[in-house]
């Protein structure tokens, strides 16, 4: 019996019949990724539109209300700290529950705790706002934190022919939680007495505490799921040793904290579109400059074994480049821009409903509730589309729709208040963006390196939307400078360079053949075979004794 030999996902594969494609969603790996999507879409809201709701009806300044947003930049820099997760084992608990399960509880122990300190603070009272900040900060932090060890995990559960079954489930669970904490915490608030006309604080006390219960789910679901297979060798270090790389860590972020904050006192404004992004993006390469300086000088002097710091944050990145050479810059650039049509014109959707004569009431039922129900049909999809093909052949299809779609908010345009019109757009735009989603994550894990999983991953997703969001949030400036048509004519055409992006790295790049985690070139049968015995009794969650953990099929 010779060794199983990982196919690349888009090399040619044998296709799936419909029903075992089905199959799929059913296998217990892809319910564990469903419970844990839920309890990961759960924090975000109550940092963002929930809590703002709160905050204005305590009577908060708007200008104060944005800057809690703040609060969710880890999401944008977690991989900072994703090295931490993969270097660094929990006491105790790491023999517990394994690397992965410790981190995810401790992540949301902390999450629960970031949401009692908010339920516990009435922000009508003065001064009181600081311990609100600290509350919404430290639940950024936690809930970005179990994102990447969630990412790990989900990476290390299955292979790669899985892996887009296991997104599509993942971003079901994930907004299904942002229902919950969304439209399930505005309903309590209201069902508890706090309306615009009459704030009651207990009344977001009690929902903020429900949403905590709520969280108990992931500490459940953390507690009975089994620790994947982590091919990675990790080397035990002494406990000092981890303490002085966690320092490290912490000064480099006070430094780019530091510089981050203050560049924006220096740095000229402008309501130029491209000159605010030039100053966004010195802002942002100066503050990681500052940071990385400071990290230098540090491992420099000694403060933590420059073999260590440079296995923990180096490595990781010196061997994506290894493993892609000069093509994974093409790589890079197709993570930074492929999501970045749909993106940019996301971000303005509601104010242009508003704008298009369509009432609050109209809003939610069509964004908020059919809206939601087709991007989860769009994920479900889009993991059915990855098994039937190879997987840049379904990014490609998704690369389409995403772009396309933009086209019918033109048409809107024409149509204002026609609510047809708008329930045709909003359903195949959230449809394909819930396919385009999907088959996106499922490629991003296949160039994971299983080494390499929490760095490489977060990297790769915080690129994702960097700078689609940066574009993005110019996306008013450019509608009151031309007009909405102009505007989604203009999501549409930067969404077409990336079908030539995808077409090249399907023709000369491919994908994850480089990863054998099996040692590739051996001649030895048995040692093979034997090895994927030993995965499969080390890791209950395998449903296949055949597979093995990151074997395509």
């Amino acid at each position: 019996m010779s060794a199983v030999q990982p196919i690349p996902p888009n090399s040619p594969m044998a296709k799936k019949s419909l029903s075992e494609s089905l199959q799929a969603y059913l296998d217990r790996r892809s319910l564990i990724m469903l419970f844990l999507g839920f309890v990961a879409g759960i924090p975000i809201l109550l940092i963002f539109s929930s809590l703002s709701l709160w905050l204005r009806e305590a009577g908060i300044d708007r200008s104060v209300v944005t800057m809690f947003s703040w609060a969710a930049l880890g999401y944008a820099f977690k991989f900072i700290w994703a090295p931490l997760i993969d270097a660094v084992p929990l006491p105790i608990l790491n023999k517990l529950l394994g690397r992965r399960r410790s981190w995810i509880l401790v992540s949301q122990i902390m999450i629960i705790a970031a949401i009692c300190i908010m339920a516990s603070v009435n922000p009508a009272n003065e001064g009181s706002l600081v311990l609100m900040a600290v509350g919404a900060v430290l639940l950024g932090f936690s809930s970005a934190t179990q994102d990447i060890v969630i990412d790990a995990y989900r990476i290390e559960l299955a292979p790669p022919s899985l892996q887009a079954v296991l997104s599509a489930m993942y971003v079901t669970g994930y907004r299904i939680g942002m229902i919950v904490a969304g439209a399930g915490a505005l309903y309590l608030a209201d069902y508890f007495g706090s309306t615009e006309s009459f704030y009651s604080y207990e009344a977001w006390r009690n929902t903020y505490w429900i949403m905590a219960a709520v969280m108990g789910i992931g500490v459940i679901t953390t507690l009975v799921i089994h620790e994947p297979i982590r091919q990675q060798v990790v080397v035990e270090r002494k406990t000092s040793e981890y303490t002085r790389l966690v320092l490290v860590f912490a000064i480099s972020i006070i430094g780019f904290v530091l510089v981050f904050a203050n560049a924006g006192l220096v740095l000229p404004e402008t309501e130029s579109v491209f000159a605010g992004f030039l100053i966004e993006v010195v802002r942002m390469v100066s503050s990681l400059a500052a940071a990385l300086i400071i990290g230098y000088g540090l491992v420099k002097a000694n403060l933590v074994e420059q073999e260590f710091a440079k296995t923990t944050w180096i490595e990781p990145i010196a061997d994506f480049f290894r493993r892609y050479g000069k093509k994974a810059l093409l790589l890079l650039a197709l993570i930074g821009l492929y999501r970045i049509s749909d993106i940019v014109a996301g971000v303005i959707s509601n104010v242009f409903y508003q704008d298009m004569a369509f009432t609050k009431v109209d809003i939610a039922n069509a964004v908020k509730l059919v809206g939601v129900v087709m991007a989860i049909a769009g994920g479900f999809l889009g993991g059915l589309l990855a098994q039937k093909m190879r997987i840049m052949r379904a990014m490609m299809v998704g690369a389409v729709l995403a772009c396309v779609t933009n086209l019918l908010f033109i048409l809107l345009t024409y149509h204002p208040g026609s609510l047809p019109y708008m329930y045709l757009a909003v359903i195949l735009d959230n449809l394909a963006a819930g396919l385009a989603s999907a088959v996106f994550i499922a490629f991003l894990s296949a160039l994971t390196s299983i080494r390499f999983t929490a760095v490489q991953y977060s990297i790769f997703s915080s690129l994702m939307t960097l700078l689609p969001k940066v574009v993005g949030g110019y996306s008013g400036t450019i509608v009151d400078s031309t007009s909405y048509p102009f505007f989604f004519m203009f999501t549409f055409l930067i969404g077409i360079p990336i079908l030539a992006l995808i077409y090249y790295v399907d023709k000369y790049i491919v994908i994850g053949d480089n990863d054998d985690i099996y040692g590739g070139g051996s001649d030895d049968s048995n040692s093979g075979s034997n090895k994927g015995v030993e995965l499969t009794k080390a890791n209950p969650n395998l449903t296949n004794t055949n597979e093995p953990p990151r074997a395509s099929e």
